[in-house]
């Protein structure tokens, strides 16, 4: 067995401790202004909690790519998440947001400069991951956040337990490309679904926020292509994406797959997190029908370390 597939497999229970900390030191106060940020999935994460940490009227929240981080703005708190505690250039924002703002990391190595450059660190060290692709450690984090928000992260993990189970609603012999959509805060996991399929088997994977899809992306739905949807659906986009002969994914259906996407049977809809959980298998499955090793993608590295 790959690490990667043992580590998207051990989700439910990672996520049961990460609500153990939710109450950690340093973790926002409510009607603090605050900036998160990461790099590739991390930020991914970001941009969730952001828009969720809005949504529940807890204060301003702003993601932010840590190489973009607009330096000009003052904030009450900076979150910084790195799996790894080395990634260079969020290390450079915590070092200089940290001369006048407090810095909360979420990494999985107290041992790394991260821990020692923030005031606080919270340590999912449960949650590290042999393999180079981020999986259940991102979502650690995330859901470390929301049960600090308030969300119900046992039910999320019980759906969890589930989505390791199902088959998956996209065959890799039938299907040649996919676009994720999400709304609100499951935008962050579409754009973190598609990640997984380019970082693991190089698959042609797009992504956009549900209601701009109509606006450009749609045009390249069609046959042997699918739209995958997290959390709310736009009222008739499911219709219009299978008007061009594409299929449409969402996870109120389960079952078997007649052909791509189309599953047989309903169900209540999975925490759109547990949701992720397939697309990460997907990856998987699409990197091993070709031959490609899951847990080491060409051309990356565990952390990228800027000279």
């Amino acid at each position: 067995m790959s690490h990667v597939k043992a580590e998207i497999a051990t989700q439910a229970e990672c996520w049961r401790q990460a609500a153990k900390l939710a109450e950690s030191p340093g973790l926002p106060a409510r009607g603090e202004r605050v900036a998160v940020v990461g790099c590739g999935t991390s930020w991914f994460m970001a941009k969730s909690y952001a828009v969720l940490r809005e949504q529940l009227e807890h204060g301003e929240t702003d993601a932010f790519q840590a190489s973009d981080f607009p330096y000009a703005r003052r904030y009450d708190r900076l979150i910084a998440i790195t799996r790894s505690g080395t990634t260079t250039e969020t290390l450079d924002v915590m070092r200089t947001v940290g001369e006048h703002t407090p810095v909360t990391v979420f990494t999985a190595d107290a041992a790394q400069p991260a821990a020692e450059i923030a005031g606080h660190a919270v340590v999912l060290d449960f949650a590290d991951e042999k393999s180079v692709v981020q999986t259940r450690f991102a979502t650690s984090v995330l859901a470390t956040l929301r049960a600090h928000l308030g969300h119900d992260i046992e039910a999320a993990a019980a759906d969890a337990e589930v989505a390791i189970r199902l088959p998956l609603p996209v065959h890799p012999a039938l299907v040649d490309q996919i676009t994720f959509i999400g709304r609100g805060w499951t935008v962050g996991l579409a754009e973190e679904a598609a990640l997984k399929c380019r970082e693991t088997a190089g698959f042609w994977t797009e992504s956009y926020p549900a209601m701009d899809y109509r606006h450009g992306p749609i045009a390249i739905a069609g046959p042997r292509r699918v739209v995958w949807a997290f959390g709310d659906v736009p009222a008739g986009l499911a219709e219009e994406v299978e008007a061009t002969g594409a299929a449409f994914v969402h996870s109120r259906h389960h079952g078997g797959y007649g052909s791509i996407g189309r599953w047989v049977g309903k169900r209540a809809p999975l925490d759109p997190m547990a949701d992720l959980i397939l697309a990460q298998r997907v990856a998987l499955s699409l990197a091993t029908t070709q031959g490609l090793d899951p847990d080491n993608p060409r051309n990356l590295s565990r952390s990228v370390v800027l000279p």
